[in-house]
């Protein structure tokens, strides 16, 4: 029992992206050695489906906490958040143009279609968000639907703190922190998870299926990596005047690193939580602007609706000008926001998009297919954009406001010692 706990006390130690490595050689090689082993791949659908599980509540239980303690305050921090997801998502699509231009890409398109059902425009996409957020509160949290779950917790977090005893207080604030150390406990076990998850995708999918698609996934991640790398640090470095690397780079190891192998940015909301925590964050804030950006800020999704819809345009025959293309990102930004509240994610958003340049609804939904085909991959690196920037922007408006009031940027940005706030 005794070299149990010191097996597990060691294990707790070490670092959770060296574990996380382990598990996705280990995942990697069991594939290789032993495809036929299928109870392997269970632990990366236990692990999703735990962190799924719980992010509603963990998200309702935080709001709600948040904004019943009398502390509570959205002040200009969470509207820079805001306004930061949305620009940089518009970016997202303007960039996916520009690329799109630049290696104009085609498709070759099977002749059966794909049966799914997708929005019929924006109007019913943005019909479809303000309904997703007056559904019952109890049937938001079973259905994971996180813009519902915020509005009902806003709504009952400020009821409270104008109605709630302090006994009622503290009791929120309890249940909260059991939720968080529930979540904890769940993501101490991730490289089990992710090796079940690699092991998975390489004995399922491997990577045969992408090489015809190549020079599509390619400019797919390329644009992605190029926001994520170059659009957002200078974003960020422009608003805190110093160099914003470090942060970039660890928000992409802590947080898009688990995003690419969960494939969920609400899944995610917890890790994202731990690190706005470790970063010294106000959680007063990040408890509200983290669970939104998993919904709004889908920079990785635009680009996908933008660079498909493209590549579907120019397969048919249709002259794209730069006018209608860049009417196309605003397009796509504003759909990316209700992506989350649509059946299938982004793909699904591609023949709203479409109808745009008169392209069928049968060719749209190949297209469509195709990133059915490549989405291992695509999505990944989607939401480890997605993901990874809700803590960078985040942190970018706290630490904003550090400096406005003359307090030294965290060590991360050479500032003080220590990045957590005394």
């Amino acid at each position: 029992m005794q070299s149990l706990k010191s097996i597990a006390k060691k294990y707790s130690e070490t670092s959770l992206i060296l574990r996380i490595a382990i598990g996705i050689v280990i995942g990697a090689i069991l594939a290789v050695i032993v495809p036929k082993a299928a109870f392997i791949g269970i632990f990366g659908d236990l692990f999703v489906g735990a962190l799924k599980s719980i992010a509603p509540l963990l998200v309702a239980v935080l709001v709600m906490s948040s904004l019943c303690q009398g502390s509570a305050k959205l002040d200009s921090r969470f509207g820079m958040v805001i306004f930061l997801y949305m620009l940089t998502t518009f970016l997202a699509a303007f960039i996916a143009v520009l690329f799109s231009f630049a290696f104009p890409q085609t498709l070759t398109l099977a002749t059966e279609t794909v049966e799914q059902v997708a929005p019929g425009g924006l109007g019913e996409v943005l019909y479809n968000l303000l309904m997703n957020i007056i559904v019952n509160p109890i049937q938001a949290t079973v259905s994971a639907n996180y813009m519902g779950i915020l509005f009902w917790s806003a709504v009952m977090g400020m009821a409270l703190k104008k109605t709630a005893s302090e006994g009622t207080r503290r009791f929120l604030s309890d249940i909260s922190d059991a939720v968080s150390q529930g979540v904890r406990w769940i993501i101490n076990l991730a490289p089990f998870g992710i090796c079940g998850l690699v092991f998975s995708t390489v004995t399922g999918s491997g990577f045969k299926t992408f090489m015809s698609y190549g020079k599509l996934l390619a400019l797919l991640v390329g644009c992605m990596l190029t926001v994520s790398l170059i659009i957002n640090p200078i974003i960020v470095g422009f608003i805190l005047k110093t160099n914003p690397y470090p942060l970039v780079f660890k928000c992409l190891r802590e947080s898009g690193f688990t995003a690419f192998f969960t494939r969920s940015s609400a899944a995610n909301i917890p890790v994202n939580m731990e690190l706005c925590e470790d970063l010294g964050l106000d959680k007063d804030v990040y408890s509200v602007s983290i669970p939104l950006g998993a919904t709004i800020n889908m920079d990785g999704a635009a680009i996908t609706i933008t660079i498909m819809t493209l590549a579907a345009a120019n397969t048919v025959g249709v002259n794209v000008s730069f006018a209608t293309a860049f009417l196309l990102s605003i397009l796509s930004a504003l759909a990316a926001c209700g992506a989350s509240g649509v059946a299938g994610g982004s793909l699904l958003l591609i023949p709203m998009a479409c109808s745009l340049f008169g392209i069928s609804q049968d060719i749209a939904m190949q297209v469509v297919g195709v990133g059915f085909i490549i989405g291992v991959i695509q999505d990944s690196v989607e939401t480890a954009l997605n993901s990874s920037g809700d803590v960078l922007f985040a942190a970018t408006a706290e630490y904003a406001q550090w400096r406005k009031e003359g307090r030294p940027l965290p060590e991360i940005l050479g500032g003080g010692k220590g990045s957590k706030k005394k």
